[in-house]
């Protein structure tokens, strides 16, 4: 083979153009899926309802999505790519758990505490979303350990930067869990996530 990949016959600017229109359909699809499944429900929303809200035909929605547990995992993956973003601009000064942990408390912060509560009902709604957030937390982690490396880039680190890449997830969890099980007017999701950090730190 030649390595030459095979022409689109678009020019560039078309292509790219056409590139932007599937992001934005994608988009626009995730975004009428997140809004039916906090209303219908995960189980209860069909493939064909998030088709005619979003304005395709089902066969264009297979062009984008094979199942609705593909949209979950775009949500996922934009929501990473934004924590992932803010990480890798960290100063190689800090320490490596409190950029962790100053990344995700702000990441958290921006979700209000109904939106926060809305999406969590949703994730813990079916045994499948169960399922896909669980698998969730393992990629985060290594995720954050792939961008830890990025940042503190000293080899010899590597089992340490492994082992913050664990327990901040596991701060994460926690925090979550507490957040969740949480009595009497709700705190914000951060307050909660930042205290584990705090304890940790005491702890260790």
């Amino acid at each position: 083979m030649s390595g030459i990949p095979p022409s689109t016959g678009l020019a560039p600017a078309e292509e790219g153009l056409r590139e932007r229109k599937r992001r934005d359909t994608r988009q626009r699809i995730a975004g009428v899926a997140q809004r039916l499944f906090l209303v219908q429900g995960y189980e209860g929303t069909t493939l064909d309802a998030i088709a005619a809200e979003a304005g395709i035909s089902r066969r264009a929605f297979f062009s984008h999505f094979k199942s609705k547990d593909e949209i979950i995992v775009f949500w996922q993956a934009a929501d990473s790519a934004r924590m992932v973003e803010d990480l890798r601009k960290a100063s190689p000064d800090q320490a490596p758990l409190d950029a962790v942990r100053d990344v995700m408390v702000k990441h958290i912060a921006r979700y209000t505490t109904e939106q926060m509560t809305a999406v969590d009902q949703l994730m813990r709604s079916s045994a499948a979303l169960l399922a896909r957030k669980q698998a969730f937390y393992a990629q985060q982690e290594e995720v954050v350990f792939e961008v830890l490396c990025e940042v503190w880039r000293q080899p010899e680190r590597r089992p340490a930067l492994r082992m913050v890449a664990m327990v901040a997830i596991g701060a994460m969890r926690l925090a979550l869990q507490s957040w969740r099980e949480q009595a009497g007017p709700r705190k914000p999701a951060a307050k909660f996530l930042r205290e584990a950090f705090d304890s940790l730190k005491t702890e260790l």
